[in-house]
Order: structure tokens, then sequence, then C-alpha cells
């Protein structure tokens, strides 16, 4: 299990620094932390994994690399400060200021800023996971009943779009004091959704054939996909501390797992030998799309959202294995 000696050796590395310097609880936090990114992103790493085929080498190696400056300080440290300044209306670099010197006061302007955080991650999971169930030339189902039935209704044009912005108006009609910031990060979120999807479609259908410029947008979808993925998880986190540093450590190792997983899924071929994994990842996307709307109106522990999405991951893995044995 190669892919995994770095990872786990920065952890071990980290969370021995931070009991010799910290405590024990800071160290026991950091490992919960890892623990709670992992599960959240584990259904990531499955998608992430099928659209990291398609990219080359180099692009591979940059996804562990240039991404995880991406996946530590971009999306865990400086997206939720933009988003946080966005919705208080304050300079993210007062924002910023906050989260260093007084984390509690930034955790408190964070919570305020959950709406429009949920709003985004959940309304473009959503649009990950119908995309793929609408999809008229998919010919694998795991659930036959439903998926072929969904396959069929993806002829209907922007089908995703019509679904994802009618949950997103129902559920900020019932959060009438939070409208305004549920609509426009659920809008933002299916805008932006349709702009990568279509910059990827563009490149892989060969209107533009660069490598480098394939390689990039690929890999800028595979970050977005990220930081959806990551926001529930850096909300979740600080109910275990404020730290901004000990969150950054614990959510970016366990961002480095995910990533190395996913490289490990791309290496041995599990996509292809393993059929129903995929969809079994997806219908994790799309419980933890709904739990993220759902976290609108009443409050949903993380290990819940994780462990529904932990279960459709694991069923799908047995349906693969015993369909490999018949």
């Amino acid at each position: 299990m190669r892919y995994f000696i770095l990872p786990t050796a920065i952890a071990v590395v980290c969370i021995v620094g931070i009991y010799v310097t910290l405590g024990f609880l800071a160290a026991v936090t950091t490992l919960l932390l890892i623990v709670l990114e992992v599960t959240l992103s584990f259904d990531n790493a499955v998608v992430n994994a099928r659209v990291l085929e398609k990219m080359s080498l180099v692009w591979q190696k940059r996804f562990l690399t240039w991404g995880m400056l991406i996946a530590v300080f971009g999306t865990r440290v400086f997206l939720p400060i933009i988003i946080v300044a966005a919705s208080v209306w304050l300079s993210p670099l007062y924002i910023a200021q906050l989260a260093l010197f007084s984390p509690l006061e930034y955790a408190h302007h964070l919570e305020g800023a959950k709406h429009a955080i949920n709003a985004f991650g959940a309304t473009f999971l959503l649009m990950v996971s119908l995309k793929y169930f609408f999809n008229g030339a998919k010919e694998v189902h795991w659930m036959s009943i439903i998926e072929k039935r969904l396959s069929k209704w993806g002829r209907i044009e922007a089908i995703e779009i019509g679904i994802s912005l009618l949950i997103l108006f129902v559920v900020s009609f019932l959060l009438p004091d939070e409208q305004g910031a549920i609509l426009s990060a659920g809008i933002v979120g299916i805008i932006l959704f349709v702009f990568m999807q279509g910059i990827a479609n563009t490149f892989s259908e060969g209107v533009a054939k660069t490598a480098t410029a394939g390689g990039l947008t690929l890999f800028l979808y595979l970050n977005v996909l990220d930081s959806a993925f990551s926001l529930d998880s850096v909300v979740g986190a600080f109910a275990l501390t404020t730290s901004i540093p000990i969150i950054a450590i614990g959510l970016g190792i366990g961002a480095y797992f995910v990533r190395s997983l996913t490289i490990y899924f791309v290496r041995q071929k599990t996509l292809h030998s393993l059929v129903y994994l995929e969809h079994g990842a997806h219908w994790a996307i799309l419980a933890l799309a709904l739990s993220m709307f759902t976290g609108l109106l009443f409050e949903i522990p993380e290990i819940i959202t994780g462990g529904i999405g932990l279960v459709f991951v694991v069923a799908a893995y047995w349906s693969s294995v015993k369909l490999k044995k018949v």
C-alpha cells in the first residue's frame, strides 16, 4: 500500500508534534478531524478517480502536489473566509485576522454563514449526482428499478437543473430570513457546475484537443468538486475545535489520504473491476447533498451524514464483488 505511506508518515509526525507542543487533547482532535474528512469524502475519491483517469500522468501528479496546496489552504482556509466575508459584508482581510487571532468570533461568523455554505455545496453536489443518474447513455445500473427510470428521464433537457432549482426554491421558502443567501449561493453552485461541465465536455469531445488545456480544465473541476465536498467538514470541524492551524492540519491530512486513495483507484483500475462502486459513490453524493439541504432546516450530526454515504459505498462494493463471482 505504497500510496498511503507518505500521508501516514505525515499524519504521525504532525500528530506527535501537536501532542508535544499543544497536548494530548489537541492531538486527539487532529486525529478526529482526519477521520471526519476521510469519512465524509470517501465517495469523493471514487468520483475523482473517474475524472482522473482522463488526465495525463503529469496532471495526475499535479493533482497530488499543486492540488494539495489548493485543498489545504484554498478550500479549507481561504474559501470559508471568503464566504464568511461575503455573507456578513466585511473585508476578507478582517475575517482572516479574526480566524487567526479571534477564532471564537470567526467560528460565530462561520456558523452564521452556514446557510450560504450548505446551499452552495448541496446544490453543486446535487447537480453532480443528478447529472450521473440522468445520463441517457448510461448502460450499467446498480439499483436497476430506479436507475433505469432515471436514465430515461434524462431525455428531458436540463432536467437536473430544473430539479435543483425546485429544491433550492422550496428550501429557501421555508427559511424566509435566509432566502437571499440560500438562493444566491445555490444559483452560484448551479452556474459553476454548468460552466465547469461545459468546458470539460468541450475538451473531452475533441473541440479543443490541447493536452495542457484539457488537463487544466479537469484539474480545476476536481478542485471545485473537492471544495463542495469539504464545506460540510469545514463547518463541522468547528464543533471539535476553533483552532485554525489544527483544523487546517487535520482536514489537510485527511484530504491527502482521500487524494492518495483516488490515485490508488486509478492505478489499480478499481472502477473497472468493481463496476458498481461509482454508482454507490453517486448515491452517497446524492445523500450528502440532500442531508446538507436538510441541515439548513434541522441539525444533522456529521456522523450521520458520513455514515449514510459510507453505507452506499460499502453496499456497492459488496454488490460488485458478488457480481465478479458470478
